[in-house]
Order: C-alpha cells, then structure tokens, then sequence
C-alpha cells in the first residue's frame, strides 16, 4: 500500500492525496539542517552550482518539448521580487518551466523530500530549496505539529525575506500536483508567505513584491516532445496599506507570524478567479479534447492553417463561454475520445476537416532527413543515453507518485545522467583508446609538434582532447535523437490514423456539416 492509500481526510473532510514512498520518509534533523538561502547576494544558493543547475535545467528541457512557447513575460517587474503562482499538473516539469521563462532567480520551497533524497537532495540543498511539511505528511505522523510548525515558519519566512529582497519565488496553491483538468481546493500557503513578503518589504523599504498568476499548458504532460505554453498573467497588487505593524516588525526582526486571515483569504479567491481560466477549466479532460476537436475543424473550415498549441488552448478557452450547439458536442466528443484513446488529437484532422491526415511525401521525406543523424548516431546514443532512458522509463512508468510524476523522472534522469554518465563513459573509452591505440595523436590529423611540442604534454593534451570531443559528440547524440524521435512518433501517429480513421470518419463528416 503507498502512504496514505488510507482514506485519511482533512478539516475539510476532503481525500489527503497519496503519498510516495519517499514522501513517508521524514528525516527532520536533516531537514532542520537544510541550508539557508543568501538574500544580499545574486544567487539565494550555490553560485557554482546554481549556474550550473541553470544549465542542465536548460540543455534538457530544450530537449523534452517539441514546440515550446512563452507569452506574458514581458508583464514581468524586474525591479522587485514576484511570487508565482500556477496549477500543479506535471511534478517538476511546473516549477523547471516557470524558473526558465522568468528574468530573475529564485528562492525556492517544495516539499521536504527534495532536500532528503540521495541525488536530487544534493541539488536541492545547492539550490537553498526550503523544505515544506504538508497536511498529507503531518496527519499521517510524519512529524508532530510543533516540528511541522517550525519548520514550515521557518521555510515560509525565508522565502518571503528572498522575494522582497528582489528574488522570483514559485510556490503552487493546490499544495500537490494532480491529474485533474481543474483546479483542485487551492490552498493559503503562497498568499501567506507573499503577504509576509510585503510586510518585511515595507520594513525595509524595498518595492512591494507583486504576485503572478500562470498559466502552464502541456498538450500531453506525460509524453516526451510534447508541446508547451508558459502563460504569464497581469501581476496583482499586494494590499500592504492594510498589513498590520505588528506583522511588519515580527518579519523584520526575524520571526515568522502568521498575516491577518481576512487578507489571505482574499488574496487567495483573487488568484484562484484569475487563475481558474488559465486552466482547462473543465469537469473532465474529454470536455477539453471535445473541444479541441471542434477548434480544428472550425479552422480547416475557414481554410487555415493547423492551430499551434496556444491557439487551440485559446480556442478551447472560448469555446467554454461560447460552445458549441449541443449536438456538435456530442458527436465532438466522440470524436475527442477516439483520437485520445488513440494517442491522437485536433492536430491529425485534414485540411478539409472531414477526416484525418494521410501521409504527405513532402512531410515524410522530412522526416527521413531528420531520421538520418540519429540512425548514424545510434551507437553513441546506445552508449551515451541507453542507460539513463531505461532508467528513466522503468522509474518513470512504475512511480507510485501518479501520471503526473512520470514526466519528472524522465527529465531527472536525462539531466542527472548527463552529467554523471557521460563523463563516465568518456573515461572509459579515452582509456580503452589509450591502451589499444600505439599512438593517441595519430587519431587527430594535426600536427602536434608544431603546436605543444613533441613528449607527454602533446599526450596529456591530445587525450583531454579526445575526452572533451567524447562528450561534445553524447550531447550532438542527444539532439539529433530527440529530433530523430520526433520522426519516429510522426509514423507512428500516420500509422494510428489508419486504424483510427473508418471509427472517426463518419463522425467527422458529421461534424463538419454542422459547423459548417
């Protein structure tokens, strides 16, 4: 049984989500242990690490999505701090794409077993991530209240003293991420550390932190090169006139107290308004592929072009206000159901919206071209990439976590195992050139001599050569596999849509008439 496959319910009388096997392990003297983040600096942890974490984050999430787009970012403030405040759909995929897109680095909290873990831990301490004791954890006796209420306190006012000294923060109202197409009860814990935020601001006269609302779209969040949209909202003004003194001075002087209730509860119900339409915003996901459905025939009717995953979120958006006339729905929603069940969406409909997409030779001898730098590849992305994606997949597919926790330990595992495989591999191979090749410079057309000299320095140079070359030839390796990739998923949809299309077709000449 996982943690909390217990039935277990909180003061509200709602299910407390299931816990992971690593979420029931609390290890509290470490977690007070946690490092504290640095707030006169540019960097709230590690300067080395961080950058570096930047970029891995980066490298490997270029890698994860096919399309990836980022609208609102303008609308960011860079002269004071910001909170970010978003669904919580697709674990660590939520917080690496807001950390990307926004022009400031982060004071960061999550939940305490990121700190605790073997390797993910390492980073999260490098990263001065504040550990956060939920409901779900403390019901079921992971700690006592008293401790959950000091750490919390703690983690809380260290994040509220990082955003009003200028830091970006994320924090998730729904408190665990989910699987529903709606936002689940959102909860206070951000609107409270924000509050906080802008009481320790008003003490030291710093700019009044504000707060984001974002939307984070992900065409299928659980599929390698998924499309994405990053949607950032209008800032919110946080109330300071009506924060107390008494909450301003105890934020200054260090402690942790609690904002004024009335205050946070309505801070909370103006984001979940505004952030609720940044979601599907729907009873089910069928309501949403229903839509989508009769987003993209209504655009091949117009005769345009294919809907780019903003456009059919924005589509699906309108359609919740406007929809459709009932019967279009029904036979949408059939439609919507079929291509889910079969992998496939609005994309896969024809120009003429009365069937789905054929196979185009201009199309597929694309992407044979791009199928070509992976199959000459193959053997260093067997050897450079093979483990870590066996890993990724068998972790990722079994998680007791859910779906949505699938995503994370592919993207762990291709960014921790980039930075641990690789080098290992090169070694490994350096050496096997060292001992089976009479002469190392040989394998380089350069004349050595001319440059270093002859003797063990053109060696020890030739062979960091050699490795470094290793390593830059596994990161080519992983960008024409994840290209590659993407023409192997296009023959696999072709070869769905024949199976799909005598099921969909009739429904689709359907809907075509009635949207017409």
């Amino acid at each position: 049984m996982k943690g909390g496959s217990d039935g277990a319910r909180d003061h509200h009388g709602e299910l407390l989500p299931e816990l992971s096997a690593s979420a029931t392990k609390m290890n509290y003297e470490k977690l007070v242990k946690t490092p504290l983040p640095k707030f006169n600096e540019k960097y709230p942890g590690s300067p080395f690490f961080m950058e570096l974490g930047y970029f891995c984050l980066r490298r490997t999430f270029n890698s994860v999505f096919r399309t990836f787009e980022v609208t609102g970012a303008e609308k960011i403030p860079t002269d004071r701090g910001t909170m970010c405040s978003a669904w919580h759909t697709n674990g660590l995929l939520d917080p690496i794409s807001i950390f990307l897109t926004h022009p400031k680095m982060f004071v960061v909290g999550g939940r305490h077993d990121l700190v605790t873990r073997p390797i993910l831990g390492f980073w999260a301490r490098k990263f001065a991530v504040q550990p956060v004791v939920r409901k779900a954890e403390l019901l079921r006796g992971g700690c006592s209240e008293e401790e959950a209420n000091y750490l919390n306190g703690r983690s809380l006012l260290n994040l509220a003293t990082g955003i009003s000294h200028g830091f970006g923060c994320a924090l998730f109202p729904e408190g665990t991420s989910h699987s529903e197409s709606h936002l689940i009860r959102v909860k206070t814990g951000p609107f409270r550390t924000v509050l906080a935020a802008a009481a320790h601001a008003k003490a030291t006269g710093a700019k009044i932190p504000v707060l984001i609302p974002i939307g984070l779209h992900f065409r299928t969040r659980h599929l390698f090169r998924t499309d994405c949209w990053v949607e950032y909202g209008d800032p919110i003004e946080l109330p300071h006139a009506d924060l107390p003194d008494d909450l301003i001075q105890a934020v200054k002087g260090g402690d942790w107290m609690e904002p004024p209730s009335d205050l946070v509860v309505k801070l909370r119900d103006e984001v979940e308004a505004k952030l609720s339409p940044m979601t599907p915003d729907r009873d089910t996901f069928s309501e949403v592929h229903r839509d989508g459905v009769i987003a993209h025939v209504e655009n091949r009717i117009k005769g345009e072009k294919i809907l780019s995953w903003r456009q059919e979120v924005l589509e699906v958006r309108r359609l919740k206000t406007n929809p459709a006339p009932p019967e279009a729905q029904e036979v949408a929603t059939r439609i919507g159901d079929a291509l889910h069940a079969s992998t496939l969406d609005g994309t896969d409909i024809n120009s003429q919206g009365n069937g789905l997409r054929g196979v185009s030779p201009s199309g597929a001898l694309v992407n044979l071209f791009k199928l070509i730098p992976m199959l000459l590849l193959l053997p260093t992305i067997i050897i450079g990439m093979g483990p870590q994606i066996a890993l990724g997949r068998l972790l990722g597919d079994d998680t007791d976590e859910g779906l949505d926790a699938r995503t994370s330990y592919h993207f762990l595992f291709g960014m921790f195992g980039s930075l641990g495989w690789w080098p290992i591999m090169a070694t490994v191979l350096t050496t096997i050139s060292i001992i089976f090749s009479s002469d190392i410079t040989s394998q380089f057309d350069i004349n050595w001599e001319l440059l270093v000299g002859g003797g063990i320095l053109q060696h020890i140079l030739v062979t960091i050569l050699l490795w470094i070359s290793l390593i830059l030839i596994f990161w080519m390796s992983g960008i024409f596999f994840s290209i590659g990739w993407d023409s192997i998923s296009d023959s696999k949809k072709w070869f769905r849509r024949v199976l799909a299309s005598k099921k969909v077709q009739p429904d689709l000449v359907k809907l075509h008439e009635l949207l017409k």
